[in-house]
């Protein structure tokens, strides 16, 4: 297996130009955020916001609106399902829930995406519980814990043995497995794996995933290929929570200390 490191990081990232306006680093939508959840949407939305893109978007319920709005003063809220295709990138799944009306939106989502797609959380899990894994469009980044792999695949075992299976699964539907956890794995549509090598057990927190699917989605809006924004995304997540654990301790970190560290690795990365 292959590691990603900050040398091969440095070879994905790519400078912002000099004379960019918002529009050069594209549009994110990300679909988040149910009663009780949105906190899992301004996790999402901010760290997108971070991760550089130029324009973030939130579809998400109406009871929604004034607390993304004022927790996220950047972020342009919707109510109601667009194109996904007049966006750069789509992202679905942190604290969406499985009500019958995300389960059709949801749908819509997947059948009629063509741009680069990220799925995680609740989005993974009613594609378990609705058998829709054909429906997942080929390139489509997913983002599973180990349970939320287990639900997706019926799989159970050894990390080694999950690894595996991954690859298995991103072979046959051609997709992107991002397989959460202490050395993340990450699995190309070939079953190229990489294993990160950044992030600390500080990580494993409530919200934590959120953020990733945020900093990807935000990757992908900006044009980057869907592995090298998974690869690209992975390392920074883990290197600002290096950082936040640093400051903060392991123990006191929460997921909200992972995007104040955004900074910090982009600036690692930049040889600031």
């Amino acid at each position: 297996m292959n590691e990603i490191t900050l040398d091969i990081v440095r070879k994905i990232y790519r400078p912002r130009p000099s004379d960019a306006h918002k529009g050069t680093f594209g549009r994110a939508l990300l679909y988040a955020g149910s009663k009780g959840m949105m906190g899992a949407a301004v996790l999402s939305t901010t760290a997108c916001l971070r991760s550089g893109v130029g324009l973030c978007y939130l579809l998400g319920p109406e009871c929604g609106v004034d607390i993304a709005q004022i927790a996220v003063p950047e972020v342009i809220y919707k109510t109601e399902v667009p194109d996904p295709n007049l966006y750069s990138a789509v992202g679905c799944g942190p604290g969406l829930g499985k009500s019958d009306e995300t389960v059709h939106y949801l749908r819509f989502m997947l059948k009629h995406t063509l741009v680069p797609m990220l799925l995680d959380a609740d989005a993974l899990n009613i594609i378990s519980e609705q058998k829709w894994q054909d429906l997942i469009p080929e390139g489509a980044i997913l983002t599973p814990h180990p349970m939320e792999f287990t639900r997706l695949t019926g799989m159970t075992g050894s990390r080694t043995e999950m690894i595996a299976e991954a690859c298995s699964f991103a072979v046959k539907h051609k997709v992107i497995i991002v397989l959460k956890g202490a050395g993340t794995a990450v699995i190309d549509t070939d079953g190229t794996v990489f294993i990160n090598t950044t992030g600390n057990s500080g990580m494993a927190t409530a919200g934590s995933g959120d953020v990733l699917t945020g900093i990807i989605t935000g990757l992908l809006a900006q044009g980057y290929k869907p592995y090298d924004a998974a690869r690209l995304g992975v390392f920074l997540h883990g290197l600002a929570g290096d950082f936040a654990a640093k400051e903060l301790s392991e123990e006191s970190m929460i997921a909200s200390d992972i995007i104040k560290s955004l900074p910090n690795g982009y600036k690692a990365i930049n040889n600031f």
